[in-house]
């Protein structure tokens, strides 16, 4: 035991170890309190980190259940107005570009018009574990949340499903709402789409730049072709595009060049780590550089009413309803041919717009022109002239129907007298050879309805002559007569199976009809001429090739491959013939100058408010019209003074555009020789070739013409240069006010025309005296048409006329 120094003994200590004894009382220790704390430390830490765990568990349980409740209560909204607006692309018939009707350029393709190089390309540009990943990225997605709240400006990271949701669905817009929306839109998308419908989408839905949206408008506007025709090095750019579309257009911007080539360099080293492309193919790869951006082509000039033309024809037709032509997304083929487009677009040119002078003329403001030429054999139209500018001026001149035809129309009475056998007052089968009187306001005959006495163009008298003859000098007398002797109700069911629609306005079954009243268009009247020209088969006009849309084609209206014959062959051929005396003798010698086989008619509209040509060869129907028009009002007006001329007629300036276009648009085509089979008594006269020193082939076209015709028993024919046509009697249209009848000399009595002989032998004359063609023994010196023609008395009223309906008419005999 311890003691003291003094020996005392002291108490000891109890170990700390030792057990206490518990006979003894506790003893107090002063260190209690941090006993305690250490004992209730580990405690509080416990509590502590148990109620992290329940709020982690908690926010854990708030997200999964905020993720499942925003993913029961975010619905795949419709797609964005945007992202489906499309417009219709119209295509020339070789497939190159003739216009968008729309503002935003997309055209949808399927995933298997995308070459697989293009698609890797773009998954190496923007998401290599596309296949593989799932739809959303939320690392990705955390990043792109955090750097839109600290300001860090655009980053994405977002898989493409989630730029396909942006694309299709949302916006551009860069706000926490759309990123949530775009998060649960693409979780869903993943599970109910596949990974090549999504791809689908994205390719289509992506903006490219140029205001390209989709691959398919970015292939044209950068490489002028097709996505299916893209290489893998030009998809490898347009994918570069996705991520900075105008930034990386190197010809906008040649001075990132370099950095567009790092990029184009970091997708093509990516097809390569992924497989997709080998090293060699890789080394190999070139830049392709894309062609200059192309201001968009609108529907300025032609364009405009090209497209009017052809959305006339899809729902006209039915092929597809307005509505939905509207909602856009076709490819449209036309049948319309370029080259022939410009060569249109040329003539007019030359022979009207650059002889325009409104500043001083102020006829010349009213002035229009319209145009169309089809293929007879096939019904395609291969070249309209609508205007000269859509932008400027919106009617299209080419499908409107409110200008008379005036003696275009002719020709369909004719034809009509030759398939329904019909026969004059006296008797006689009509044939081209008949004798009618061609007196002016000779009153027809046979006609039970009101009374009616056209006058001829400034009131010219012709007497006793030939249908043929009749036909040349567009004598209104004969063929008011003629349509009497047939039937007006006959003329005009010849005209509606020719070609003129049933619904055409003023197509009225009365005398009248034969002048032309009837308000056709342009395009309706070249149907018809193309009939005629297809020796009587007539061959639906067709506008459209071919219509698609997302890639599947749409069914067009069937049409028999070779026509349907409507007129007999020798009809259509012998009307043919006499069309071709009024080209070469008649008031259409101007269209000589196209240099080839040619047939045709002019024409004239009511007060010289339009003039007409219409005519064909072998290989081409075309019909030109010139017309007045107030740009202002809209009123129709005379030609007067137009170009500087006192007056405008079929044989001038439209005829002379309608040489032009024929040659320029059969350039290159031989010349083909019309196969005629005449009816029997209207044989075609021979023919004379021209001499070595034509002037009437003042465009150099010289291959091909066959020279005017020759009367039997006439002197040799001296041609004259077309587009300067000789003085010839121009027809009238319909009915017109009166006007004081003119002055006119003493004529010699006329003389019928001689009946047919055979033609003598050539006999050597040292230099005969050539007269114009006109001149026939026993006929008058051809007459003067400068001044404006004397209109003729109106016809009553259709409600007020009455009349035979069909089969020819008895009654006084024409002389």
């Amino acid at each position: 035991m311890p003691t003291s120094a003094a020996g005392e003994i002291l108490p000891s200590e109890p170990e700390a170890w030792e057990p206490r004894d518990p006979t003894l009382p506790p003893r107090p220790h002063q260190d209690r309190p941090k006993a305690q704390a250490r004992a209730h430390r580990p405690r509080r830490l416990r509590r502590l980190l148990r109620r992290l765990f329940g709020l982690a568990a908690l926010g854990v349980l708030l997200l999964l259940g905020g993720l499942v409740a925003g993913y029961l209560l975010v619905d795949v909204p419709a797609a964005n107005a945007t992202a489906v607006a499309q417009s219709n692309l119209f295509l020339y018939r070789d497939g190159s570009q003739l216009a968008r009707d729309g503002e935003v350029d997309r055209e949808n393709v399927s995933l298997a018009r995308v070459p697989l190089g293009v698609q890797r390309a773009v998954l190496a540009a923007e998401d290599r574990d596309f296949h593989t990943s799932q739809a959303v990225d939320p690392r990705a997605m955390v990043r792109a949340t955090w750097n839109t709240l600290t300001g860090k400006g655009r980053q994405s990271g977002s898989t493409i499903t989630q730029q396909y949701v942006k694309n299709y669905y949302l916006g551009q817009e860069q706000t926490l709402t759309r990123k949530a929306k775009e998060f649960f839109i693409a979780l869903k998308l993943g599970r109910e789409k596949s990974k090549d419908e999504i791809l689908e989408g994205y390719l289509n839905t992506s903006y490219f730049g140029r205001n390209a949206y989709g691959v398919q408008a970015a292939a044209r506007a950068y490489y002028g072709k097709d996505a299916h025709a893209l290489s893998t090095a030009e998809g490898a750019y347009l994918a570069s595009l996705l991520n900075s579309p105008n930034a990386y257009d190197v010809t906008e911007h040649p001075e990132n060049r370099d950095r567009v080539l790092a990029r184009w360099r970091y997708v093509l080293d990516g097809m390569v780590t992924e497989g997709w492309l080998s090293r060699t193919a890789r080394a190999a790869a070139v830049f392709p550089d894309p062609q200059p951006a192309r201001a968009s082509a609108g529907l300025s000039g032609q364009r405009g009413y090209l497209v009017q033309a052809v959305r006339q024809y899809l729902t006209e037709h039915g092929i597809v309803d307005e509505k939905t032509l509207a909602a856009g997304g076709f490819r449209i083929t036309t049948t319309l041919e370029r080259a022939k487009q410009d060569a249109f677009v040329k003539a007019v040119e030359e022979s009207v717009t650059a002889k325009l002078d409104p500043r001083h003329n102020p006829t010349d403001r009213f002035v229009r022109v319209g145009g169309a030429a089809v293929e007879p054999g096939s019904g395609r139209i291969v070249a309209i002239y609508g205007g000269i500018d859509y932008t400027r001026q919106f009617v299209n001149n080419a499908t409107r129907r409110d200008y008379q035809v005036g003696s275009t129309f002719k020709p369909f009475v004719l034809a009509s007298a030759l398939q329904n056998g019909a026969q004059t007052q006296e008797g006689e089968r009509i044939t081209p050879n008949t004798v009618y009187d061609g007196d002016n306001r000779r009153p027809v005959q046979g006609w039970n309805g009101a009374y009616y006495d056209p006058a001829n163009e400034d009131d010219e008298s012709f007497g006793p002559i030939s249908v043929r003859t009749a036909t040349d000098r567009s004598v209104n007398a004969v063929y008011a007569q003629m349509a009497v002797d047939v039937g007006p109700a006959r003329v005009r069911d010849t005209a509606v199976t020719l070609g003129l629609p049933a619904r055409t306005p003023d197509l009225t079954a009365s005398p009248s009809i034969a002048l032309g009243p009837a308000t056709a268009s342009v395009l309706d009247l070249a149907q018809a001429y193309a009939t005629l020209a297809n020796h009587g088969r007539h061959a639906p006009y067709t506008l459209v090739e071919k219509v698609s849309r997302d890639g599947a084609e749409l069914e067009l209206p069937g049409s028999e491959p070779e026509g349907r014959q409507v007129l007999s062959r020798e009809v259509a051929d012998t009307t043919t013939s006499v069309l071709r005396s009024v080209v070469r003798e008649g008031t259409g010698t101007a269209a000589l100058a196209a240099g080839r086989p040619a047939a045709g008619k002019t024409g004239t509209a009511e007060d010289d408010k339009a003039a007409w040509f219409a005519g064909f060869t072998p290989e081409l129907a075309t019909v030109v019209a010139m017309m007045g028009q107030d740009p202002e009002t809209g009123r129709q007006l005379p030609l007067y003074g137009a170009l500087g001329r006192p007056r405008i007629n079929g044989g001038g300036e439209p005829a002379e555009i309608w040489a032009r276009f024929t040659r320029d648009a059969l350039a290159g085509v031989p010349a083909k020789e019309f196969d005629l089979r005449l009816m029997e008594g209207a044989e075609e006269l021979p023919l004379e070739s021209p001499p070595a020193d034509f002037p009437g082939d003042p465009y150099g076209a010289g291959q091909g013409y066959e020279g005017p015709q020759r009367h039997r028993g006439k002197a040799p024919v001296t041609p004259v240069t077309p587009v300067v046509p000789r003085p010839a009697v121009r027809e009238r249209g319909a009915a017109q006010p009166v006007r004081p009848e003119p002055v006119r000399p003493a004529q010699p009595p006329r003389q019928a025309p001689q009946p047919l002989q055979a033609p003598p032998a050539p006999q050597p004359e040292p230099e005969p005296v050539p007269v114009t063609p006109t001149e026939v023994p026993g006929a008058p010196a051809p007459v003067d048409t400068g001044a404006p023609g004397t209109p003729m008395t109106a016809v009553a009223p259709a409600s007020d006329v009455s009349g035979p309906a069909s089969g020819p008419v008895s009654g006084p005999t024409s002389p």
